[in-house]
């Protein structure tokens, strides 16, 4: 086993390649029509490169950047042959996406740089939120860390009951109180049992609302002040969860709660069900904040930590099926 398979071991590879099916082939089919055909890379192919672009939800400020970038190298190398071109287009998105700040942190087994390692998890209702502390919790207890998980998401009982759902599957401890209970009290509590119970990590789930900015944004600095009265430096981890299928929307909310709060990094959900996983690197190019987990289908295991080098690989990769 080569020290690359074990940062990206096959299996998620296969659920990458699998997840990303529906996003290549119809990004693949039109990349393929745009370069068919032609021997050099001139305007016409440009522009029907650009067209593919768009299509697959990478957004127009994105595309237009890709693009300069593929004229500069064009105007530089003349003879740049549609091969080539297939090429610098890889290097040129894998470029755009943002690394980690936390380079080491490379699947769920490395270690957590402290204890407990405090994840508050943010985004709207319905873009699969309670899901995916649900498979993290699932996906780092199978590592050996010990996990802890906090219903802060009050608002709504279903939101409780749904953890608490997840919680039993996982077979992790949860800390909760009562519908309408203060979300601050719950989250003070969870990281309060975290300590106590020296848990490796805690995840913590918020309302996810978003017609009323002002009350998110209050909500989530009231949670955050009270975290750091038990550990100065919580929350360690802002993880907002947005819905790759929803394509442009999946924009429009992280523009809103990157406005509310300080967002660290990105899940980006339910990419397996749709042509648009191009929203992936519109939105890890717009807000300069590293995507850490994909989520590429219903199984627990189907949660992947995101390796931008292989997404980009899964994207092109013409083997289909």
């Amino acid at each position: 086993m080569s020290f690359f398979d074990k940062l990206f071991g096959k299996k998620e590879k296969e659920n990458l390649d699998q997840g990303l099916q529906k996003t290549k082939e119809g990004f693949l089919s039109k990349i393929t029509k745009a370069l068919a055909g032609k021997s050099t890379v001139d305007t016409e192919v440009l522009d029907n490169l650009e067209e593919a672009l768009v299509g697959a939800d990478v957004g127009i400020d994105t595309t237009i950047q890709i693009i300069e970038r593929i004229e500069k190298r064009v105007a530089k190398d003349k003879y740049l042959n549609s091969g080539e071109l297939n090429k610098i287009l890889q290097q040129e998105i894998e470029s755009m996406l943002v690394d980690d700040k936390e380079q080491s942190f490379r699947d769920f087994e490395t270690p957590l740089a402290t204890k407990p390692y405090v994840i508050l998890v943010v985004g709207v209702n319905g873009v699969g939120k309670t899901t995916t502390i649900g498979k993290l919790a699932y996906n780092f207890k199978k590592a050996g860390k010990s996990v802890l998980l906090g219903a802060a998401d009050t608002f709504r009982a279903a939101a409780v009951d749904q953890l608490t759902v997840w919680s039993e599957r996982v077979g992790v401890p949860i800390v909760k109180q009562g519908m309408g209970a203060d979300p601050a009290a719950v989250a003070f509590d969870t990281v309060q049992s975290g300590v106590a119970k020296a848990a490796d990590i805690v995840i913590i789930d918020t309302a996810g609302r978003l017609h009323n900015k002002a009350h998110l944004m209050e909500e989530l600095s009231k949670i955050k002040r009270v975290l750091k009265k038990i550990i100065p430096e919580a929350p360690h981890e802002v993880l907002l969860v947005l819905d790759g299928s929803t394509g442009q929307n999946a924009i429009e909310q992280a523009r809103q709660f990157i406005a509310a709060t300080e967002v660290s990094a990105l899940a980006i959900t339910k990419l397996d069900g749709t042509a648009k996983g191009g929203v992936v690197l519109a939105i890890a190019n717009q807000f300069k904040i590293p995507v850490k987990f994909i989520g590429v289908g219903e199984k627990m295991e189907d949660l992947i930590v995101f390796d931008k080098h292989e997404f980009v690989d899964s994207l092109f990769n013409m083997k289909m099926g």
